[in-house]
C-alpha cells in the first residue's frame, strides 16, 4: 500500500510549512530558543505528523481525529506567528507569508476532514441498510 500520507496535499504543504518555520526561527534571539522557537517548531511538525498518523491507521474516525489535532496545531501556529511579529522577531512580510501558508493548509485540512466525514457517513448508511435488509429477510421467513 505504501505511504498514503505522501499523496495528500495537506501533508505535502505542511511539510513545506515546517521548513519555512525552521528558516523563520533560526535567527530569533537566543533567549527564545526554548520559548517561541521550540513552540513554533513543535506546532509546525505536529501538522504533517498527525496527517501521516491518521492516514496510516486506516480508520476514518481516527483520521478525522488526527486531522482535527493538525488543524488545532495550525491555529496554535497562527497565534505564535502573530506574537512573534508583535514582539519584533518577524517582519511584516514574513508574518504575512507564514500566515497565508497556515491559512491555505487549514483550508486543505478542513476539506480533507469534510471528505473523510462524508465517506464515513456513507459507510455507516450502507451498514445500516445491510442490517435492515438482513432483519427484513429474517422476519419474513
Amino acid at each position: 500500500m505504501g505511504k498514503p500520507h505522501k499523496r495528500l496535499e495537506a501533508w505535502r504543504k505542511s511539510m513545506d510549512l515546517v521548513v519555512l518555520i525552521y528558516q523563520a526561527t533560526k535567527n530569533f534571539p537566543a533567549e527564545e530558543r526554548f520559548g517561541l522557537v521550540r513552540q513554533r517548531r513543535r506546532a509546525a511538525v505536529s501538522v504533517p505528523s498527525n496527517v501521516a498518523k491518521g492516514a496510516a491507521r486506516g480508520s476514518p474516525r481516527f483520521f478525522t481525529s488526527t486531522l482535527q489535532i493538525a488543524r488545532a496545531s495550525l491555529s496554535e501556529l497562527d497565534t505564535q506567528i502573530i506574537l512573534a511579529h508583535r514582539l519584533g522577531y518577524l517582519s511584516e512580510n514574513d508574518a504575512v507569508r507564514l500566515t497565508s501558508c497556515v491559512e491555505e493548509i487549514k483550508r486543505v485540512v478542513n476539506g480533507l476532514i469534510s471528505s473523510v466525514r462524508r465517506r464515513l457517513a456513507a459507510s455507516v448508511a450502507a451498514s445500516v441498510l445491510v442490517i435492515a435488509l438482513s432483519l427484513y429477510h429474517f422476519v419474513t421467513l
